[in-house]
């Protein structure tokens, strides 16, 4: 009997290669790498199968920048024939940026010894990035050929394609609709998974740019990145006894995202205004204008709760069971996407080393309990413009108030206070409602709305009181709802 061997292939070096000088069209650029890097994970192992005759049920996991085969030990000089040249074009493509490795071992003992042995090899390859390699500069416009490739064939076409394919002539290419092996991108039983939805231009004709995105967005006109990642989901997958469990935890984690983040960003409120910047294993990134990001994000996190509900509650810990995301605005409507997806990335990255199960929004790492807090209060502070005509001038009078708090009080004399007095907050929120409220009916309501507010913004606290994060959010979050 023929022995297995397990082989498993990462790219490395992707935040680097998205982040590389892009020329002068730099956006399509940008997404054609990010959709290029999905593909590749996923039509990689797949070609090589093809190209070896050997069985699709062979593909163990694939998709998040990383894939795990078995093959049969005779087809591992082939294998890595096949890989070598494709490293190669992958490697001269980047710029020396992106780097494919792989490690193979047989498929000997149990799966803790054969994942270590896996990850050993890796090691040894990420520590030896020379070995093997050769040091051939480059064609001078291989980068420019590359970034034409990356804007015109994925970022312009990716949308609309019906398959994606790979041919031994380029064999760090992934082709739109053409090649020697192709696999359906449509819902079929073979379909590559993979979320593309992209919000299209008024004409319909190409992908809508930041600043059409930001010229839809409510309330101020401007545009964001959205990042999630699952919280330790490498300890989640560590944690699998055998392979059968690990490609089953890697498969549902990707179709979750694959799928589900299609299907919200086709809905009524998100089809026109979001853009997917990528879907992976354990995490996701779109753009698109603000107001839809924040919606984006609440549905996210609710489908991955009910995700890990149903399908993790066999699974002992919270590792893995948990989403944290972080949005970013741009700083003006014509900045650089790759940017802007750059600082998404330091946030979210901030707030999942300060907390899990969180989100990092408009200067606060919030717990999604607070998150949804404010989402509410946010309602009731547009609330009292709409129905008790307060002026908006009231929300920039009230984010004055944190302001002046946390320049008045350093961190040792909050904790030492142990927050301010109420009714100085009371006395003063009124004052500003008061004041932006012109006089009429309903008075009785509104001084409800006016208590239930102060309460929200500063807690129900009868001694002292601190300004509530989310009562911040939710502020600066009306206050941008309400920009004209």
């Amino acid at each position: 009997m023929s022995v297995q061997i397990f082989l498993e292939g990462k790219l490395l070096g992707i935040d680097e290669f998205l982040l590389a000088p892009a020329g002068e069209d730099p956006d399509p650029v940008f997404l054609g790498r990010s959709h290029w890097i999905s593909l590749l994970s996923e039509i990689l192992p797949r070609a090589l199968l093809a190209e070896l005759g050997l069985a699709k049920i062979l593909l163990g996991s694939s998709g998040g920048g990383q894939f795990m085969l078995v093959l049969p030990e005779e087809m591992r000089g082939a294998a890595e024939a096949f890989l070598e040249a494709a490293a190669k074009e992958i490697s001269d493509m980047s710029g020396r940026i992106l780097k494919l490795l792989w490690s193979i071992t047989e498929n000997l003992g149990d799966w803790s010894d054969v994942r270590r042995r896996l990850r050993e090899t890796l090691d040894l390859r990420r520590g030896t990035p020379l070995a093997g390699a050769t040091l051939d500069t480059p064609a001078p416009d291989a980068a420019t050929a590359a970034n034409h490739y990356f804007a015109s064939e994925l970022a312009a076409r990716l949308r609309d394609a019906d398959s994606a394919g790979w041919s031994p002539e380029n064999p760090g290419q992934v082709s739109i609709n053409s090649g020697r092996h192709t696999w359906p991108l449509t819902a079929s039983a073979d379909a590559v998974p993979l979320a593309r939805h992209a919000a299209l231009s008024d004409d319909g004709m190409r992908p809508a740019s930041t600043g059409a995105l930001a010229g839809r967005a409510s309330g101020l006109q401007t545009w964001g990145v959205l990042r999630g990642d699952v919280d330790n989901i490498g300890i989640r997958i560590r944690r699998a006894q055998t392979i059968e469990e690990h490609i089953q935890l890697s498969v549902m984690y990707k179709q979750f995202f694959a799928g589900e983040l299609e299907v919200i960003c086709s809905m009524p409120e998100f089809w026109r205004k979001v853009t997917v910047i990528y879907s992976g294993g354990d995490d996701f990134a779109v753009y698109g204008a603000w107001d839809a990001l924040l919606g984006l994000a609440s549905e996210m996190q609710r489908l991955f709760q009910r995700f890990a509900e149903q399908n993790l509650q066999d699974f002992p810990g919270a590792e893995g069971k948990t989403i944290s995301m972080a949005v970013a605005l741009a700083p003006a409507v014509d900045a650089s996407l790759g940017a802007v997806f750059e600082e998404a990335g330091r946030r979210l990255e901030a707030a999942k080393s300060a907390d899990k199960d969180c989100i990092w929004l408009l200067g606060r790492t919030l717990e999604w309990k607070q998150f949804h807090e404010a989402s509410t209060l946010k309602d009731s502070l547009m609330r009292m413009a709409s129905e008790f005509g307060c002026s908006p001038q009231y929300l920039r009078d009230l984010c004055g108030i944190y302001r002046e708090t946390q320049s008045r009080l350093s961190r040792r004399q909050a904790r030492r206070m142990g927050g301010e007095r109420p009714w100085r907050y009371h006395r003063r929120i009124r004052r500003i409602l008061g004041a932006a409220r012109p006089a009429g009916p309903q008075r009785g309501d509104y001084q409800k709305a006016q208590t239930a507010l102060i309460g929200d913004l500063i807690g129900r606290s009868a001694v002292t009181v601190k300004l509530r994060p989310a009562g911040r959010v939710a502020l600066e979050w009306a206050r941008l709802s309400a920009e004209a």
